[in-house]
């Protein structure tokens, strides 16, 4: 099995949003803002590549929303979807499997691109199955008015009209050396992804843990719809990636690829920050 990190590009979110009611005099000494308070995020996606299957979990913003939309989020930097993937050696033809924590339009937009010819869109992987648990496309597809500005139609109903929507349940086995489990705090039936490498569990974090900066356990994003319930989950995942040495890999974090952590007399806390090809 290989892993490759993809990074998709840069962006920025208001750094209160992300932090939800951590006070700015705390969360900006150890993920600093701009003068506007908004802060530096990725969209880091992960390539796995294991026998004949090429999974690609997440894929970031995409490119076919309008000008007007990309200029809230202040895109930048050389990266993209398509340069990162033939930088690994592969092309979207070669994805086997798109694999989506959930169906907010920063990790998700770049399943779906606009048909060269003519109007409409098309898969951007035309020889993949694309999946997502069922909790999370109901959730999507029925979407609340708090969630509605994430999930925009035009990066998931393509997918079910082409054939390839593939909805799977918690407790469902997809591939090899992988193991899904559902965290409902941020969004309902987020699949975070736990994978077998080299004797290690690597777990793509996804927005179940945004940053680094986050593990601290009232540090919670306003943009999750269940506080508390992500307070639960966290307690007890950070406890058991403690106990079992996880590496966590992080999708937004612009200082950090993967890192660890380690309890303490006060707590879990964040241990060392190191790339995966350090592995």
């Amino acid at each position: 099995m290989e892993l490759y990190p993809i990074p998709t590009g840069h962006f920025k979110l208001d750094g209160g949003a992300m932090f939800g009611v951590v006070p700015k005099s705390l969360w900006n000494k150890v993920y600093p803002s701009d003068e506007n308070n908004m802060i530096d995020m990725v969209m880091r996606c992960l390539l796995v590549v294991d026998g004949d299957r090429r999974i690609l979990i997440n894929n970031g913003i995409g490119d076919k929303q309008s000008e007007k939309f990309f200029s809230h989020y202040y895109l930048s930097g050389d990266e993209s979807l398509s340069g990162s993937l033939r930088a690994a050696g592969f092309g979207p033809e070669d994805i086997t499997d798109m694999f989506l924590t959930h169906l907010h339009f920063d990790h998700c937009g770049g399943s779906v691109k606009r048909k060269k010819e003519g109007d409409g869109y098309e898969l951007t992987f035309p020889n993949a199955t694309y999946h997502i648990s069922s909790a999370q496309w109901n959730w999507a597809i029925n979407t609340n008015k708090r969630e509605s500005a994430s999930f925009l139609k035009e990066n998931i109903m393509p997918i079910q009209e082409s054939g390839r929507l593939q909805l799977f349940s918690e407790g469902d086995k997809l591939f090899d050396n992988f193991e899904i489990r559902l965290f409902n705090g941020h969004t309902d039936g987020q699949a975070i992804p736990f994978i077998n490498y080299k004797g290690r569990k690597v777990v793509f974090t996804s927005d179940m843990l945004p940053t680094k900066a986050h593990v601290p356990l009232p540090w919670i994003m306003s943009y999750d719809t269940r506080p508390l319930i992500t307070l639960e989950e966290k307690e007890k995942f950070l406890s058991e990636a403690a106990n079992e040495n996880y590496v966590l890999f992080l999708e937004h974090d612009a200082y950090t690829e993967c890192f660890s952590v380690r309890e303490t007399e006060k707590g879990i806390v964040a241990g060392d920050s190191y790339r995966l090809e350090d592995l």
